[in-house]
C-alpha cells in the first residue's frame, strides 16, 4: 500500500464571475452567453436529464424544472445555484463553485 503524500496547487490563474442573486436577465444572459461560446453550445435538459441522450462533453442549458443553469463537463452535468461562482478552467472547461470554498481557493488577481 502506498503511502499519502502531500501536494499544493500549481498556482494558475482563471477566469470567474459569480452567479449572483441581484443580477440582471442581461447579466445572467451575458454568463449564459459566455459559456455557450466557448463550449459545444446548448443542449436540450431533458432529453439529457431523463436519459434519452448522454450528457455532451461541455455546453449549457437551463433546467424548466427550476430554471437553474446546467453545465455540462466531462464528468457530467453540474448545477449552478444562486451566489456560486462559475469558473472557466485552465483547459477552458466550465464548472460551478460554491462561494466558501472559491474564497477559500482563490484570490482577485486584477480589477
Amino acid at each position: 500500500m502506498s503511502v499519502a503524500q502531500r501536494y499544493r496547487k500549481l498556482p494558475v490563474e482563471i477566469e470567474a464571475v459569480q452567479f449572483r442573486r441581484d443580477l440582471s436577465a442581461p447579466e445572467a444572459m451575458a454568463i449564459y452567453g459566455w459559456i455557450e461560446e466557448n463550449t459545444l453550445g446548448s443542449f436540450e435538459p431533458m432529453d439529457v436529464i431523463e436519459g434519452r441522450k448522454p450528457y455532451p462533453a461541455s455546453g449549457v442549458s437551463i433546467d424548466p424544472r427550476d430554471g437553474r443553469m446546467i453545465i455540462s463537463t466531462l464528468e457530467g452535468l453540474h448545477w449552478v445555484d444562486l451566489d456560486d461562482y462559475v469558473i472557466q478552467g485552465v483547459a477552458g472547461e466550465f464548472y460551478p463553485c460554491k462561494p466558501e470554498i472559491f474564497a477559500q481557493t482563490y484570490e482577485q488577481v486584477g480589477a
